[in-house]
C-alpha cells in the first residue's frame, strides 16, 4: 500500500515499468471517477516527432458521477464500488482489453509534509572526497529520524544535499567536505484512509499498484520540466477539495489538501438563489465569473425556485448576484492556499510559478483572483497530449489521471526504513490498532 517499503536498509528500490503489458489510472474523486487504460510506446515504433514525451497510447476511457465519496474519502464502500465498476468496466470496453490492476489517487486523509535533515561526518575524515559510502551513511541517517506514528508515508524523496556551509548540491560524490548533510521530503497520510481507498477498489476485483497524491499525480501531466526545476506550486482544483504540491529542484517538497472546491460554490449558489443543485451546476458552468463587469447588472438570468410550481416558477436575478456568490469562495478557497503555503515553509522553493488544473479551475476569472491573492504569474494546465486520448479528456478535469499514467511508466524510486526504525513503526501502528479494538469492545 505503501511508497517506502518498511525492510531492509537504507537502500534505494524502483518498481520496474511496464514493458509490454497495460497500465490503468483510476482518479476516485468527489463528483467523477475516471479511468483510463493505456499501453506504453516501444521505442523502435515511435516516430521522430513523437521523441521520448509521447510514449503512450491511451486505448479506454471511462468515467462515471462519483458516489460514496465524500472530500475524497470513502464513505460508502458498496456505492464507491459500484462507481468503480461501472468507470473501469466503460474503459475496458472502449479498450476491448481487461485489467487486472490500478494506479490510484489520493485526494484525502489529511496530508502532512515534513522535511527531516540527516547529517555524518565524511568517511575519509576531516576534509575527506565525498563517496557513495558517504551518501548512503547520510541517507540512512536522515531515513532514521522518520517517525510517521500512526499515518502512513505516501511520497519520500532526498531534496538536496549540503557540505558544510555550500547549500542546493544535487550529486556530491567527488566533492571535499567535513560534514555532510541531506534534506528528506516525506508526506504521509492517514493510514484508515488507504485503507479504505484500497478495500473500495479491491471490492471491484482490482487490486492497487500504487498510490499516488492528487496534486503530484496531476503535476506530472501539466507541468514542464523547466518549471518543477526552477520552482513551481501546481494547484489541484476538484469537487470537494483544493489540494497542492510544491516543486524546487524536479523534486516534490511539499504536498496538503484544503477541504474546499467547485461543488461548494454550486451548493452557494443553490443556497443563495433558492434553487436546485442542478441547476445551480448549470448555472456556474454556463454564467459563472469570480470577475464582475459593467453589464452584469443589466443581463438577467433565470432562476428555477426550489419547491415551487406553477406561475412563479421562475425568477429574474441580475448576473452580478451569481458573480458575488462566486467570488467570494474564490477568495476564501485561495487565502486558505496561501496560509497552507506560508505555514508550509516552502514558500521560497514554490518560487514566483503557479500552475492551475483540475475541474473546478475552468470557471471564468480563477487565475486571475489566484494572481491577486497568491502575487504570482498564474497560468492554466491541461494534460499535455497522449497518443489516443479523445479531445474531451484533453481538459484540466483528466490532469490527475493522466499523470497517473505517466507515474506509472515513470514511477518514483522507492526507499527502505533502516530495519530497526521500520520495527519501532510498525509495533507503534500495531498498538494502536490493539488499543483502538480494545476500546471498541468495551465502548460496544
Amino acid at each position: 500500500m505503501t511508497v517506502v517499503q518498511f525492510q531492509g536498509k537504507g537502500v534505494t528500490k524502483g518498481t520496474a515499468a511496464p514493458k509490454g503489458g497495460l497500465i490503468a489510472a483510476l482518479d476516485i474523486g468527489s463528483t467523477k471517477i475516471s479511468c483510463l487504460i493505456a499501453e506504453p510506446i516501444p521505442a523502435k515504433h515511435r516516430t521522430p516527432e513523437q521523441g521520448d514525451k509521447c510514449n503512450l497510447k491511451v486505448l479506454g476511457v471511462g468515467h462515471q458521477l462519483s458516489r460514496g465519496v465524500r472530500s475524497g474519502a470513502i464513505i460508502n464502500v458498496d456505492e464507491a464500488e459500484r462507481a468503480i465498476r461501472l468507470a473501469v468496466d466503460a474503459a475496458e470496453r472502449m479498450a476491448q482489453r481487461t485489467i487486472s490492476e490500478v494506479y490510484v489517487n489520493v485526494s484525502g486523509g489529511r496530508p502532512q509534509s515534513r522535511l527531516y535533515i540527516g547529517s555524518a561526518i565524511t568517511h575519509d575524515g576531516v576534509g575527506g572526497q565525498v563517496s557513495k559510502v558517504d551518501r548512503d551513511n547520510v541517507l540512512n541517517e536522515a531515513l532514521a529520524q522518520v517517525d510517521p506514528g500512526r499515518r502512513t508515508i505516501l511520497h519520500l524523496a532526498p531534496l538536496q544535499y549540503h557540505l558544510d556551509d555550500a547549500r542546493g548540491i544535487k550529486d556530491p560524490t567527488g566533492l571535499f567536505g567535513d560534514t555532510l548533510s541531506l534534506e528528506l521530503g516525506v508526506v504521509t497520510v492517514e493510514t484508515p484512509h488507504l485503507k479504505n481507498l484500497t478495500l473500495a477498489v479491491e471490492r471491484a476485483h482490482l487490486s492497487v499498484a500504487g498510490l499516488v497524491i492528487a496534486p503530484y499525480a496531476a503535476a506530472r501531466a501539466v507541468l514542464a520540466e523547466d518549471e518543477k526545476e526552477l520552482g513551481v506550486t501546481v494547484v489541484d482544483m476538484g469537487g470537494a477539495t483544493t489540494s497542492f504540491a510544491v516543486f524546487h529542484e524536479n523534486k516534490l517538497v511539499v504536498a496538503d489538501v484544503i477541504p474546499i472546491g467547485g461543488q461548494h460554490i454550486t451548493n452557494d449558489i443553490a443556497r443563495g438563489l433558492s434553487t436546485t443543485i442542478a441547476h445551480a451546476e448549470r448555472m456556474k458552468t454556463l454564467w459563472g465569473s469570480a470577475l464582475s463587469s459593467t453589464i452584469d447588472e443589466r443581463e438577467m438570468i433565470s432562476v428555477p425556485l426550489l419547491g415551487e410550481r406553477g406561475v412563479d416558477t421562475v425568477q429574474q436575478v441580475p448576473k452580478s448576484m451569481l458573480t458575488s456568490i462566486i467570488s467570494p469562495r474564490l477568495e476564501e478557497t485561495f487565502e486558505m492556499l496561501r496560509n497552507k503555503l506560508e505555514s508550509s515553509g516552502a514558500a521560497y522553493h514554490a518560487g514566483r510559478r503557479l500552475v492551475i488544473t483540475g475541474g473546478a479551475s475552468q470557471l471564468n476569472g480563477v487565475s486571475e483572483v489566484a494572481s491577486r491573492w497568491l502575487d504570482r504569474q498564474v497560468r492554466m494546465g491541461s494534460p499535455v497530449h497522449i497518443q489516443g486520448m479523445p479531445e474531451a479528456a484533453h481538459s484540466p478535469g483528466f490532469s490527475v489521471c493522466a499523470g497517473l499514467l505517466n507515474y506509472a511508466l515513470v514511477p518514483d524510486r522507492h526507499y527502505d526504513l533502516p530495519k530497526a526504525k521500520a520495527q519501532e513503526v510498525q509495533r507503534a501502528q500495531h498498538g494502536y490498532v490493539r488499543r483502538m479494538g480494545q476500546w471498541i469492545v468495551d465502548s460496544f
